[in-house]
């Protein structure tokens, strides 16, 4: 049996006082690739913001990569962080640094020393997703695309067990979403697993996965119809 890396139990998430999602039972296990679908407003970023710690989980069981998110610690919290990948819809790229010195950030800020193994970490992650020759380019020299390629490798650097998606293709064209889907699927295919919130159903048709639905203050599993 697979352990799951993801699992809430009768889990509710609050903003403040409150409620936004209640009863909340869903794993997610090594390797899977899951959609979390809903409406604007239907709770889907503050589920993954509860997944990070950036909000508490106050109500019932939440286990994500061996951490208990009801207990957590402040001080745990980016010990947590190191184990997931979190990838936004805006990229949130540091604006007045290349591509390699924003991944070398992060990479200094999570406790690497050694600037050889640094380089060379640096170097694996954009050969991922396709961005090698690009690393001494500015974001803003980079399409929206090409942006969203760095965040994804920014996210690998530290191998995570979890990669978390919040709207990935949120701010892109149809066939730019399809090339940042695709980095996505490939990254998947090599056993990391992903959480990718998302409204493109277009998305979920052609590349069917398991689906997890925020919908009136729940969170469920759609069941996909054969066709």
């Amino acid at each position: 049996m697979s352990k799951p890396i993801l699992q809430l139990k009768d889990a509710s998430i609050f903003q403040g006082e409150s409620l936004i999602l209640k009863n909340i039972n869903i794993e997610i296990n090594k390797g899977e690739f899951v959609y979390l679908i809903g409406k604007t407003g239907t709770g889907k970023s503050s589920f993954m913001k509860t997944l990070y710690a950036d909000l508490p989980l106050k109500e019932g069981e939440g286990h994500i990569v061996d951490f208990d998110l009801k207990n957590l610690k402040e001080k745990d919290i980016p010990y947590l962080r190191r184990k997931l990948g979190v990838v936004f819809q805006d990229f949130k790229l540091l604006t007045d640094r290349t591509v390699n010195d924003n991944l070398l950030f992060v990479l200094k800020a999570t406790g690497w020393k050694d600037r050889t193994e640094m380089d060379k970490r640096v170097e694996a992650v954009l050969a991922k997703v396709d961005m090698k020759t690009k690393g001494f380019k500015f974001p803003h020299e980079l399409s929206g695309g090409e942006q969203q390629r760095v965040a994804i490798a920014r996210a690998l650097l530290n191998d995570p067990e979890l990669i978390l998606a919040d709207e990935p293709t949120g701010n892109l064209d149809p066939q730019t979403s399809i090339e940042v889907m695709e980095v996505l699927q490939d990254i998947n295919k090599n056993g990391n697993t992903i959480l990718m919130a998302t409204h493109d159903y277009a998305l979920l048709l052609k590349y069917p996965s398991k689906t997890l639905k925020c919908d009136e203050n729940e969170v469920y599993e759609v069941v996909q119809r054969k066709s």
